[in-house]
This record gives structure tokens, sequence and C-alpha cells, in this order.
């Protein structure tokens, strides 16, 4: 018995969007957390996608992964400290 491969890859970014949702809550780092969200939402995309919604896919990928994932990681780079400054201080 062949399985299809559309249940294969749905299967798979299933798997790829649970695990980096769960990354997203389970990481000690706030820029690991950011880059697991932007994979977390990239593979949201993915399953618009493979849904034939073409156009929500580009829109999660514009404004969700564009905007909101830039805007949380520029607000990570600029709000981060050095832990051996901190150390010395």
């Amino acid at each position: 018995m062949a399985i299809p491969y559309e249940t294969v890859a749905f299967a798979l970014f299933a798997l790829v969007t649970v695990l980096s949702a769960l990354g997203v809550v389970l990481m000690e780092d706030v820029w690991h957390s950011a880059l697991m969200l932007g994979a977390a939402l990239l593979s949201v995309a993915i399953h618009y996608i493979m849904m034939s919604a073409e156009f929500l896919a580009a829109m999660q990928i514009l404004v969700y992964v564009g905007g909101v994932l830039i805007l949380i990681s520029f607000a990570v780079m600029l709000t981060r400290t050095d832990d051996a400054t901190e150390a010395t201080s």
C-alpha cells in the first residue's frame, strides 16, 4: 500500500510546525526562540500552499515573517545585554 506524497509532505511539515512551536516556548535564548517562530510561521505558509491558498501563503510570509518577525528581531537585538559587561559592572 503506497502512501500519497501529499500525505507524507503534510505529515513532515506538520511535524516541523509542532516542533518549532514547541521550540518557541521551550528555548532559553530569546534569539533562538524568535528563529523558531520564523520556522513555525514559514511552515504554516507551506501548509497554505498545500491547500492551494497561495494568496494567504504570500500574506503569511509578507506580514508575519517579513514584518512581525523582523520587528521582534530588532527588539531582541536592541534590548540584548552582554553578559560579560554585566559581570564586571
